[in-house]
């Protein structure tokens, strides 16, 4: 064949694409494994970061410290086809809160519990997540993790920073006046209140959206536990008040 030939150029080009699309094919499949496994190790240091956990080995981390994972749906327990930890947040936001199935890890460290709920929303330019872990009482902020896929470096995407992370350990996210956290444009205060990305107000905007959407499913279950850890203390008084009225 005369390789000056436009024939010849044309068939050398057709074998060169099918080619590099066979290898290309070939190697995504062959890393995919690793891949899903790197998503894997990377949530699981997501979640044990929100309390307070960090070191190189996730795997074996995670299994020492969360003992039990749920899921949930309109503040009940339920039993589901997906295990907690393969739910995909991002199709599950976008059903309604009542019918959506969402994950829940309990983890216990030392002689605490404390309950992880995963985050998912929208930023200015593309999905934001996070982690909340909260103390036993169910209300009370431990830690907070966010990230972003493509937030604008300096602006919305501080949300992944300590900057703005460190704000939410001790607020709360029930009252009842509200659920959730305000990210307020400068001057926050109070239990229910950060400040937001200066620059960043989009973002900002977001994280308090996503927070409120994303506790609408676990808000029954996490009252039934805030009332749950408010009984000892309520018996105790009452337990005081005879033993006084008796004296």
């Amino acid at each position: 064949m005369n390789i000056n030939s436009n024939k010849y150029t044309y068939i050398f080009a057709v074998v060169m694409v099918v080619l590099v699309a066979a290898l290309l094919s070939i190697a995504a499949t062959s890393l995919k494994p690793l891949q899903d496994k790197n998503v894997e190790l990377e949530k699981k240091s997501d979640i044990l970061a929100s309390i307070g956990i960090k070191g190189e080995n996730s795997d074996s981390l995670f299994a020492l410290y969360i003992k039990e994972q749920l899921v949930i749906q309109d503040g009940q327990v339920v039993e589901s086809a997906i295990s907690p930890f393969d739910i995909d947040m991002a199709k599950a936001v976008a059903m309604s809160a009542a019918t959506r199935e969402v994950p829940l890890y309990k983890a216990e460290v030392g002689d605490e519990t404390f309950y992880v709920i995963p985050l998912r929303g929208k930023g200015l330019w593309g999905p934001i997540w996070g982690f909340f872990a909260l103390k036993g009482d169910g209300n009370t902020i431990l830690g907070a993790t966010f990230g972003h896929s493509k937030e604008t470096p300096g602006l919305g995407a501080e949300i992944a920073t300590p900057i703005f992370q460190d704000q939410f350990p001790g607020k709360v996210l029930f009252t009842d006046q509200y659920m959730g956290i305000e990210v307020r444009k400068g001057n926050a205060s109070g239990d229910q209140q950060v400040d937001g990305i200066s620059g960043g107000t989009i973002t900002s905007v977001g994280v308090q959206s996503m927070i409120s959407d994303c506790l609408a499913p676990y808000k029954a279950y996490l009252k039934s536990i805030s009332s749950e850890s408010a009984r000892p203390e309520m018996t105790e008084t009452l337990d005081s008040t005879l033993i006084t009225a008796s004296i």
